[in-house]
């Protein structure tokens, strides 16, 4: 009888095809491992998944902390009730459980940003007032910082409810992530790519993580060989100026480290969410101290910036 190997993940259709992908590659690194063991996956509900009742709610008024998207998988992973489980690491709070942690990183997708637009081809081309829907502050501030005369209306779900929301005319544009649309198939609903100068992404954007209970060394073994050293690097590099910044929900922070030989440059902003204030810096290092070149980046950035910056007006 084979061994089941149970593999956490959210239930929408993007994160269930992002658990395949890692359930592929586990089976791809590890040879003959498909003959002994069956991945098993398994959809859990989140605290920040969709549901109608919250469709105008952004994740400020939602309780504004990544733990919306993790919070009940990896209670699943203390409990045992999964093995491992695989995260979008773009949406995992920078505050990891005791007893867990990522034993790999797999290689990174396309981290850009994309338009998605039935009115123009790009964001320059959007008509004074045109309603761009988005419930990331990221995203929002860059958009009013480049087009204050535009309007950013709150827009949640999976990828194919905000499609069909797009379709609907709730909104006349919204961004996505091009790793997300390239994993559903959905390029062809791209009006344009987003360069990293218009729209940095967040802090690893398009990397999908493989967390574990630290003191499972038979799955460590197993999930190891998956990983990618350079996405790794970036991860850490990209996450520890989050932690410098007290990055969540609440606070527009971007992130994206690029490796050239041993060299990693990290690009960073951070801003207001109206767009008003937008910091950037960048910072370049060995790569194989990513986590030190995050966290000095960061803790210029935040010695740098007013210092109620971070204050968030409740009005």
């Amino acid at each position: 009888m084979k061994k089941i190997l149970r593999l956490g993940t959210r239930g929408s259709p993007l994160a269930l095809v992002q658990a395949q992908i890692v359930r592929d590659e586990l089976y791809r690194v590890n040879v003959g491992l498909q003959q002994e063991c069956e991945i098993e996956i398994v959809p859990l509900r989140t605290t920040g998944d969709w549901i109608p009742g919250n469709k105008n709610l952004t994740f400020l008024e939602m309780g504004g902390t990544k733990g919306l998207f993790t919070k009940e998988i990896e209670e699943a992973l203390l409990n045992n009730m999964i093995d491992c489980a695989v995260h979008s690491m773009k949406d995992v709070s920078i505050v990891v459980p005791d007893g867990l942690s990522f034993a790999a990183f797999l290689e990174r997708a396309d981290p850009h940003d994309a338009l998605l637009s039935p009115v123009a081809p790009c964001l320059a081309d959007l008509p004074a007032g045109a309603r761009i829907g988005t419930s990331s502050l990221r995203r929002r501030a860059q958009i009013l910082a480049a087009r204050p005369d535009l309007t950013v209306v709150p827009l949640r779900g999976n990828v194919d409810t905000r499609l069909k929301k797009l379709a609907c005319e709730e909104a006349d544009a919204t961004i996505l992530a091009v790793a997300g649309l390239a994993r559903l198939g959905l390029l062809n609903k791209i009006a344009s790519i987003f360069d990293t100068k218009a729209m940095l992404p967040a802090a690893a954007q398009g990397i999908l993580g493989i967390q574990i209970r630290t003191d499972d060394e038979a799955v460590r073994a197993l999930v190891r060989p998956a990983n990618h050293e350079a996405s790794e690097r970036a991860a850490v590099a990209e996450r520890a100026l989050l932690r410098q910044l007290d990055g969540s929900c609440r606070t527009p922070i971007a992130a994206y480290a690029t490796i050239t030989g041993s060299e990693m440059t990290l690009d960073a902003l951070v801003a207001k969410p109206d767009g008003s204030h937008l910091m950037r810096r960048q910072m370049t290092g060995l790569s194989e101290q990513a986590e030190h070149l995050g966290d000095s980046l960061g803790a210029a950035m935040k010695e740098a910036l007013p210092f109620n910056f971070f204050v968030v007006d409740e009005s």
